[in-house]
């Protein structure tokens, strides 16, 4: 039995490799939901100003985490899929235009993009079947393509996209890049400077730490005032406050993609756990992940026919994804005998996927591995 980390006291009977599917939240972030529904409870809104303030220091930490210019870039959505169809519906799209997507998308990076068939628009998927997965996505750009959408890391395989070269080749062909970085914000380092990517969305429930229902949505400045607006309402606007104005126009920066009452209760919770990461610094967070998941793919591998599905090299940029597969095992069967017996984790894309988090005592991958051990070979196919 492991010792509960004070930022993260779980329940030691259990082994929480599942940040890649909902994380568990952070003391601090317990702590400011808890202080926030106090102070409802004692004080309803009179505070609001202050909560204000809270909802301003998100949008510059989820700026100062993508490593954004500015703040007035940030827009907050409900979700991913909320974010991708802002930008699905907000573009102005022609019969023959074309996106790019991988064949390893979650559905939300996916569904929404083949939805625009109704227009004319053809959904091509590249097959990432390579050893380089950047080429597979460029074989496949034509004259039509309008917009790359890709995972900055594949939910399933945690393979890691090079953003980086993905965007050369889009600014070469005049493509638009979007970036789904659900699976690495909060975990890898991401610098926007560099990737220059047109949009980035991201839930905050994965490797952020913080609660469903709150999403970043950026918006590169120059493609704020062109996307059509698909949502409307009294935080959209200029002048918002202003009741008594009859006349409006939409607000010059992304809280034009904003319709309604912000989620105040998501926002004080984003703003702790993400202010938790930026004070250990993301750098720091990523070397401590790679160090277990270094430590968990060795303890694997003691493991008889084991069959790894995620890259294992550590000279790589290793996400915070380990997949694998136990040959003539039934896998969705044997992943709920073993969360029956602790170990959180997932089943996704033919596989067992495991996902530690930078916090992630050494002795729960042991306790994790041992399991999986022992169950392998006593489990029947």
């Amino acid at each position: 039995m492991h010792k509960p980390d004070e930022n993260f006291p779980l329940d030691p009977n259990i082994c929480y490799l599942n940040h890649a599917a909902v994380s568990p939240w952070p003391s601090c972030t317990a702590r400011a939901v808890s202080d926030f529904a106090d102070e409802n409870v004692k004080f309803g809104a009179s505070h609001y100003p202050k909560w204000l303030k809270v909802e301003q220091s998100l949008r510059e930490n989820l700026a100062t985490l993508i490593q954004a210019s500015s703040s007035k870039d940030i827009a907050l959505a409900k979700s991913t899929s909320e974010a991708l169809s802002m930008i699905a519906y907000g573009i102005n799209w022609k019969a023959g235009d074309e996106i790019i997507i991988s064949d390893q998308e979650f559905p939300s990076n996916r569904i929404v993009w083949e939805s625009l068939t109704q227009f004319g628009v053809k959904v091509v998927i590249a097959e990432l079947c390579s050893e380089s997965p950047i080429q597979d996505i460029e074989n496949c750009v034509s004259a039509n393509t309008r917009l790359i959408s890709i995972s900055s890391v594949q939910y399933a395989s945690g393979l890691v996209m090079d953003l980086a070269a993905l965007s050369q080749i889009c600014k070469n062909n005049k493509i638009l890049l979007c970036v789904d970085a659900i699976q690495s914000l909060g975990a890898i380092p991401f610098n926007q400077s560099v990737i220059d990517a047109d949009f980035i969305v991201a839930d905050g429930h994965k490797w952020m730490m913080s609660a469903e229902g709150l999403a970043l949505f950026y918006i590169k400045p120059e493609h704020q005032k062109t996307m059509k607006l698909t949502q409307y309402g009294w935080h959209m606007i200029k002048n918002r406050g202003n009741y008594d104005e009859i006349s409006w126009q939409p607000a010059d920066d992304a809280t034009r993609f904003e319709c309604g009452s912000p989620n105040m209760l998501g926002i004080h919770a984003m703003n702790a756990s993400i202010g938790f990461i930026l004070d250990i610094g993301i750098d720091e967070v990523y070397r401590q992940l790679k160090l277990r998941v270094i430590y968990l793919i060795d303890k694997l591998r003691s493991i008889s026919n084991i069959e790894f599905l995620s890259n294992t090299d550590p000279k790589d940029t290793l996400s915070g994804i380990v997949s694998f597969k136990i040959p003539h095992k039934d896998l969705k069967s044997f992943q709920a005998t073993i969360m029956n017996r602790g170990v959180i984790c997932a089943y996704r894309g033919g596989g067992i996927r495991l996902s530690p988090h930078f916090y992630t005592p050494l002795s729960v991958l042991d306790k994790a591995v041992e399991m999986i051990q022992e169950l392998s070979s006593s489990q029947t196919s």
